[in-house]
Parts: C-alpha cells; structure tokens; sequence
C-alpha cells in the first residue's frame, strides 16, 4: 500500500509521514510515493497488452524531472505542450520518436526545437502548419506531424479542462480536413504519421472514450484512402481519479477494452495519460498554525496555501483532507485555509474535522497532478520542496526555493536595454 494509516499515523510506503515532517526543515512540502506511480502506469501497460500502442505521460501533469526519468525508465514516452516540456523530456531520455508536441500557440523556436530532434508535432491551426513547415527548412529536416481533430464530444467535464469541443481554441476545423491534407501533400517538408484528438481532463465514463474513438477511426481511415500513410492514432485525454473517495472510477483495462473492437490490425495506438499516473501519488504535507471563529464560520489555518495548491480555488475542485497524526479535538465543520491575503485562498471548505492542536500535521490528498507544476510566488510564498518516498528510502526530488533564489533574478537589474 502507498497510503495507509498504522496506529492512527500516517504511512507513505514503509515511512511514517509524522517522522518526515519532524526531520526536515521546510513546510508544506509534497510527498510523493514512486510504488503508486509505477503500479499505476504499469495498469495502463497492462490494458495495453497485446495492442501496438504508447502510453505516452502527459508531462504538463507533473514535470518533476526525477519522475519523468521513472516513467521512462519504465517505457513511457512522453507528450508535452511547450519547448521548455520538451526539454525537460529530452534530460530525463525519452525516445524522440515517442515524443508528441501539442499546443495551439507553439513558437518558431519552439517548433525549430521539436523538429530538430524529430519528435512528433501536432498541427493545430493554419498558421502552425505554416510554422512548422518553416522551422522544417529552417532546421533542414522532415517534419513528423499529426493533425489535431475536434470530434466534437462533450467530455462532461469542468468547462475550463474540456478541450475537444467545437468551441474551443484547441484543433483544426474538421470541414477543413481537405484543405490541410492537400497543403500537406504539397510540403515535402512535412510528414503526415497520424491523427490527434484531446477530450479533456478527468474524464469518468468511457463511452466518452469509446465515442471519440468511433469518429477518429473514421477520420483515420479517410486520410489512409487519401493516400496518406498514417500510423498513429492518438486518443488523448485522461481518466478521471476518485479526488471525493465516494466514485468508482474506470478502471485502465475499462478504458481500453471500451475502444479495442475500433483499433486496426496496422494502427498504434496513442494515450496520454497524467493525471491518472501521478495525481494519487502524493500529498501536500502541511502544519496547522492556529484555530478561529469569526462567529458564522470555523476555520483551521495552515502553512499551505493557494499558492503551492491552486486546484481549490481554481476550479472549485475537492480534495481530501485529513491529519497524519491523532487528533482528538471536538469535532467542528472547518473551512481549512491558508495564509495568503486573498479570500479565494482555501484548501477545503465545511469539511468535518476534529479541532487539532498548534502544529499538527495536515495533509491535501491526491496532489501529485496540476498541483506543484501550478504553484506560484504570490504573497513571496517560496515553492515547497518536493519528495519521493521509495520503500524505505526518502529522497528529495526538489529543493525549497527560498528568498535568495528570488532575489538573484534581481542581481543584475535594472538593465537598460
């Protein structure tokens, strides 16, 4: 197990997480448990079992570098969003030709990067086929494109991570198909290797899966009869987790054996899962600084905040939250917040909780996905440290930024310019 509890502490693996709080320095922190990580990717290879496929990790998930080099290590290949993901890719080894760029505003140093090192990169609009067909002669090399479709399916999902819908900034025009096919036909520059779609975030029902798969088969199969000979299929979008702990999830072998029947004999097939691989793998570590009332509402404050958490607040999104340690307090409903100065900052709110001491360990469940990778600097809030529990062994994965590291930015400013 990654996370249990033994005697009324918490364990990540075989380490009492109380005993990590007492022996390091910085808090909140993020613990993270590599068993959970690896036997949740090893789920989805598992699925996979006698398809041609990739599971290529969603690295905007999660871009802690040591991560990304576990996941490679255990075959993942890797789909990212910017040139700076991809050079994170490129560090931890991933096989460039299992690398898929998306993205509807990629630069021309970006795409001059990606095509360098021969990585798939996914046309998203006009103007990105034009700069992608520049960068290939920039770069003096073929350029290895998908072509992101919309197939218009409602992923029924927050609207602000639903990302195949007509109406979204993400795809081309499927009414244009014709005209991106005919544009590639005449850029020897540009190699057409597949077809890409992208449903959303924390998805909850395969039929939505197995829907998009039905229209992309189709889309497929219409640009092969049109001469192109097309490889992949890439279904993205990433099943959802049990963030509330009251759903059943689909499963990873759910997921795909909802699209096998639509898969061809000569197709590979392409998924992107993050949040699925990383987002049950950790937790936010954190301190309780004091107990208030204003006299309507009960509050836990703590160290952690808005800014190393933001999903809260984002998105309105619900995390688990509960203590590493006993605690024995009279039960209260809490609103559990930070110390940012911003109404919005908030971790959980009206959760039933015992009232805890000065100093007890609190902890945000379910934090390893767009939990970090989305925290910030405001207030002068220093990003917590990050670390990996394997077995018995704690290993820091990132260091605490501190003030110093902010105030070498300054160093040698003002410049003029």
């Amino acid at each position: 197990m990654s996370f249990y509890f033994q005697d009324g502490f918490l364990y990540c693996e075989d380490i009492k997480v109380k005993d990590i709080q007492d022996r390091i320095p910085n808090s909140p922190f993020y613990l993270y448990s590599l068993d959970r990580i690896l036997e949740n990717y090893r789920a989805y290879e598992s699925a996979l079992e006698g398809v041609s496929a990739i599971v290529s990790y969603a690295l905007k998930a999660n871009t802690n570098l040591t991560i990304a080099r576990h996941l490679r290590e255990a075959g993942a290949g890797a789909t990212l969003v910017s040139g700076n993901e991809l050079k994170v890719a490129l560090a931890a080894g991933f096989d460039n030709k299992i690398i898929t760029y998306n993205g509807n505003g990629k630069t021309m140093s970006e795409l001059s990067l990606a095509v360098l090192h021969d990585v798939m990169v996914n046309i998203d609009s006009e103007f990105d086929l034009e700069h992608i067909k520049k960068a290939a002669q920039e770069t003096g090399k073929t350029a290895r494109v998908t072509l992101r479709i919309n197939p218009a399916v409602d992923p029924e999902v927050h609207p602000y991570i639903a990302t195949g819908l007509k109406n979204t900034k993400f795809g081309i025009m499927n009414e244009r198909l014709d005209w991106y096919l005919e544009k590639i036909r005449q850029s020897p520059e540009l190699n057409l290797v597949g077809v890409h779609c992208h449903l959303g975030s924390t998805i909850k029902k395969v039929k939505i899966f197995r829907d998009a798969m039905e229209i992309m088969t189709g889309f497929f199969k219409e640009i092969r009869e049109k001469g192109f000979d097309v490889q992949y299929l890439n279904l993205g979008g990433g099943l959802g987790i049990d963030y509330e702990r009251r759903e059943k999830m689909p499963t990873q072998s759910e997921l795909i054996d909802s699209i096998r029947d639509c898969l061809l004999d000569d197709m590979t097939l392409i998924v992107e899962p993050g949040r699925s691989i990383v987002g049950d793998a950790a937790i936010l570590v954190c301190k309780v600084t004091g107990v208030k009332s204003n006299g309507n509402k009960n509050f836990i404050v703590i160290d952690g905040s808005m800014a190393e958490l933001i999903r809260p607040s984002l998105y309105d999104a619900y995390h688990e939250i509960g203590y590493i340690e006993p605690v024995n307090g009279e039960e209260k409903v809490f609103d559990i917040v930070g110390p940012i100065c911003e109404s919005a900052d908030f971790l959980g709110l009206d959760r039933n909780l015992p009232t805890p001491h000065e100093r007890a360990g609190l902890v945000v469940y379910d934090a390893g996905a767009y939990s970090f990778i989305m925290s910030s600097n405001y207030n002068l809030k220093m990003k917590p440290a990050e670390y990996l529990v394997n077995d018995k062994q704690l290993i820091r994965i990132r260091r605490a930024e501190t003030i110093d590291d902010y105030m070498r930015l300054f160093e040698n400013d003002p410049v003029a310019i």
